[in-house]
């Protein structure tokens, strides 16, 4: 019998590769005529542990590494260059998969910064859709942006260090120039050609599955119904409630035993993401606010790369050096300083009663599925924005800091922070209850009824509607 096969590529990072298993999963419960092969790329120094599935429908095909310039490269010219090498590598890939003449390509699921394997795609005859990992608005605001660079000669820098501020579609609010994702203003980094490549192509497949929900973002879906934008099927949210990333279970087991002596909703979580750190002064300001605030803590401290390393932060080895002389022993009885953190774990938690967070978006979803509140502290990426809309769009968070940039110099002080965790932990707050409704929401979207259920059978849809009818099996 022909097996129908799709062909999923996400970016080689935790975060991007989780999100893709799992809507992979979605598509072949939800009809068993898919199978579905992820290539995985490999980074230098990406450590991918624990992509695994139970699924006969789902398999991987890890690439031979390649060698592309050095770490220390400025990230949007090694990215660029790292995924271009690998179109001659995943075509070869795919090539071998359909040897066989029972295999016939449905198309390929292309994430949003790998859009080179359009290509590919297209040397094989089958049409590509899109997986944005990220939020509709902020798919919004690089579609527009995009366009005003391109036809009305928008210059991306006069944004940088200012106040000024920009009209997008997908947001109610005007976005702030330092909610500008830094990639974009950076000019030396090549982040914002990498991003006007990528945003172009976005414009060329046949649909955009994005990690969000219509309750969630109906003004920013709304606002990208038009015939100019590929159609978009709104399908989170997509999360992997079950890994962790990095650490192991001895560590977890002692996190979670600590948990489970603390009160009902008394903690605050502190977690920057996989590539979250901050600077010594930095860290003293934390800790003196956390104290201060006098509320029950868990924090996940990590340690930065070595500087102009292309690389992820680790555990420190004596945690003590970089803290405030004597604040373990003095917070010994409300709090824990820990290095790697089950996230998701940590967040279903009962124990836990707010989260503050460097505003990834899986982070974002993952407060909201378990209803913990969030005070924002973007550091890199679209985080800023993200934490932007959260707080200002949709009133779904409060603030620590809502423009903190990982290259700025500024040191959020003590001061601001205990007045943030005091506001993030306020049991009266009005976020807190829309953040329980929003649960519940959330909940529902997935199940069959539901907007999320529905869209995703809507792609289902039209995704065999586009199968091609013949196709060139070579990729030559």
């Amino acid at each position: 019998m022909e097996q129908t096969e799709l062909v999923f590529i996400p970016f080689p990072i935790i975060g991007h590769l989780t999100s893709a298993l799992e809507i992979a999963k979605l598509i072949t419960q939800r009809d068993p005529r898919f199978s579905i092969t992820i290539i995985i790329m490999k980074f230098p120094f990406e450590s991918i542990d624990g992509m695994d599935t139970d699924s006969d429908s789902i398999r991987f095909v890890t690439l031979p590494p390649v060698e592309v310039g050095s770490s220390t490269t400025p990230s949007g010219f090694f990215l660029s260059e790292f995924l271009k090498a690998h179109i001659p590598i995943v075509r070869d890939a795919i090539h071998e998969l359909t040897r066989s003449n029972s295999v016939r390509l449905a198309g390929f699921v292309i994430d949003m910064f790998c859009t080179h394997m359009i290509d590919v795609a297209d040397v094989f005859g089958v049409p590509s859709y899109l997986f944005f990992a990220s939020s509709a608005a902020f798919l919004g605001f690089l579609l527009h942006l995009q366009f005003l660079h391109d036809y009305e000669g928008l210059d991306f820098n006069e944004f940088k260090d200012s106040d000024a501020e920009l009209e997008v579609p997908s947001f109610a609010n005007s976005v702030p120039g330092k909610a500008f994702p830094s990639l974009m203003i950076d000019k030396e980094s090549g982040g914002a050609e990498m991003l006007l490549y990528h945003t172009r192509r976005f414009r060329q497949v046949k649909g955009i599955l994005v990690n969000t929900f219509i309750e969630l973002e109906s003004h920013a879906i709304q606002s990208l119904s038009g015939s100019t934008v590929p159609v978009v099927y709104p399908v989170g949210p997509i999360l992997n409630t079950q890994m962790g990333s990095g650490g192991g279970q001895q560590d977890a087991s002692v996190i979670m035993s600590w948990l489970d002596d603390q009160p009902p909703s008394s903690v605050v979580f502190l977690c920057f993401g996989s590539r979250g750190t901050f600077g010594a002064d930095q860290i003293k300001e934390i800790a003196y606010g956390l104290e201060h605030s006098g509320h029950r803590f868990l924090w996940s401290l990590r340690q930065p790369p070595p500087k102009g390393k292309m690389d992820f932060p680790s555990d420190y080895e004596s945690i003590e050096e970089v803290l405030p002389e004597g604040f373990l022993h003095r917070t010994a009885r409300i709090g824990k300083v820990i290095g790697w953190a089950p996230q998701a774990a940590v967040l279903s938690h009962s124990a836990v009663g707010g989260f503050v967070s460097h505003c990834g978006w899986n982070s974002l979803l993952e407060s909201v599925w378990y209803g913990v509140p969030v005070a924002t502290w973007p550091i890199y990426a679209e985080q800023q924005i993200n934490a932007f809309q959260m707080v200002k769009d949709l009133g779904l968070a409060t603030e620590i800091k809502i423009d903190y940039n990982k290259d700025s110099d500024y040191v959020v002080s003590a001061h601001e922070i205990e007045n943030g965790l005091r506001n993030l932990m306020n049991i009266d707050s009005e976020v807190r209850q829309k953040r329980k409704e929003m649960q519940k929401i959330s909940r529902r979207v997935m199940i069959d009824g539901g907007s999320s259920h529905f869209s995703l059978g809507h792609f289902i849809e039209d995704m065999v509607a586009n199968i091609p009818c013949k196709q060139q099996r070579r990729g030559t």
